[in-house]
């Protein structure tokens, strides 16, 4: 009898831990269920703030790209301002230089400007003249001299 009660003995204790190990296994698997739970739930938490984060940044360089295409309008605008302001000063350039040409060919292929001038000098001479005629006909010497000297240098 001996023989067998160390048999059931033996397969109570094996039966017991057989319980102890089942048992211990399905407080492992409830941990792991709650951990897999706890983790689904962070991730999904994870993906909602990335997902803000994204959308955040989106906006931002979509404010960013608006600004840029703002900017490079300006600067086409201005650029065009600058292409016709530039164009507006080669003409009155080239009218300046039409005009100074005629003074040239006038003033070096006649001298009726200075004799002219000169003659009305001496009539502001002989007769009584206001101080603003003899201011008048000094400017219109000093206007002569320059522009005698603008074409000698040119």
């Amino acid at each position: 009898m001996t023989g067998s009660n160390n048999e059931l003995k033996l397969r109570r204790e094996e039966r017991d831990q057989s319980r102890v190990d089942s048992l211990i296994l399905k407080d492992e698997l409830k941990a792991c269920s709650r951990s897999k739970r706890s983790l689904s739930q962070r991730l999904c938490e994870t993906k909602t703030n990335m997902l803000a984060i994204i959308s955040k940044y989106q906006e931002e360089l979509n404010l960013a790209t608006a600004h840029e295409h703002k900017v490079a309008n300006e600067y086409a605008r201005v650029y065009a301002e600058k292409e016709a302001r530039g164009r507006v000063i080669d003409s009155l350039h080239q009218e300046a230089t039409i005009w100074m040409d005629r003074f040239a060919l006038t003033l070096n292929g006649s001298q009726e400007l200075p004799r002219l001038l000169d003659k009305a000098k001496a009539m502001a001479d002989t007769y009584s003249t206001p101080e603003e005629i003899h201011g008048l006909l000094s400017y219109c010497q000093h206007m002569i001299d320059l522009m005698a000297h603008i074409i000698r240098n040119r």
